[in-house]
């Protein structure tokens, strides 16, 4: 019998960002979830303010150099990877040198929120599932952390639905307390579309805030998951407001088996 494939898809992992909740998830998750037998690929943004020749990272020639399309303009996707040797585990980063050379997550040293957070979003996203491709490994649960991974579900189940490592794959988004308050690009939902998107699907990008890019991913995910104790409470309703698998806040010592079985959960729901 293969074993499950698990696909995380992460905004933060400690130790190359600071120490944060999402981070101690993202990080320990992956490796408990290996230990249990699942077979692993795990993603980041190569933002930068992560330090390359402490955390010994390097590019993949063979994985790197095809160019994303956004708003009509050709971004290079360069594929970094790092190992965390303790535990075993290969960590791949998405990296762009107009999108993410710079020593900042999400804002800039005065806390002004980054105009291009949006195509920000969409390289990221993107890009995972381009390099995914080229890896030739189909994920049978796809999971995601932060905001930054909101599209995700989107493209799997629109435009990557018919491309066959995708199509059977179950998305769940966990949803944590990294909001913001600024209002993304006006311009957000019309660079998003691709091949398979339409502008009905777009619905909630007419104002893209957190809230709303929050309730987008929840639409076409299958499975929803509490990253925190403590979410949005306009996106809190929303979800309680759908026939959506939840799976509630669990505290650090039980939540890699919680998952685990979860995912085990949305996987024997076909």
């Amino acid at each position: 019998m293969e074993k499950v494939r698990i696909l995380f898809i992460n905004q933060e992992i400690i130790p190359y960002l600071e120490e944060s909740h999402m981070g101690r998830i993202c990080r320990y998750l992956p490796q408990g979830i290996q230990e249990r037998g699942r077979e692993i690929r795990t993603f980041i943004p190569r933002y930068g303010n992560i330090n390359e020749r402490r955390n010994q990272l390097h590019e993949v020639i063979r994985l790197s150099g095809m160019n994303l399309i956004i708003d009509d303009i050709d971004h290079p996707l360069i594929i970094k990877v790092a190992s965390i040797q303790q535990a075993r585990m290969q960590i791949y980063f998405i990296d762009n040198e107009d999108y993410f050379n710079r020593k900042y997550t999400f804002s800039d040293k005065n806390g002004k929120f980054f105009s291009d957070n949006d195509e920000r979003s969409i390289f990221f996203c993107r890009g995972v599932l381009e390099t995914v491709k080229k890896l030739g490994w189909s994920p049978d649960i796809i999971h995601c952390h932060g905001w930054i991974t909101s599209l995700i579900p989107l493209y799997v189940k629109k435009a990557y639905k018919d491309n066959p490592l995708f199509s059977d794959a179950k998305v769940i988004y966990s949803v944590y307390d990294d909001e913001f308050d600024e209002v993304l690009n006006p311009d957000f939902g019309r660079k998003i579309i691709i091949d398979g998107i339409t502008n009905k699907d777009l619905t909630h990008y007419k104002k893209p805030g957190y809230v709303n890019i929050s309730k987008a991913a929840i639409d076409f995910a299958d499975a929803i998951i509490y990253g925190r104790e403590k979410i949005n409470d306009e996106v809190e309703k929303y979800l309680k407001s759908l026939d959506k698998p939840v799976l509630d806040y669990q505290s650090m010592d039980t939540y890699i088996d919680a998952y685990d079985d979860f995912y085990d959960k949305i996987l024997a729901a076909d």
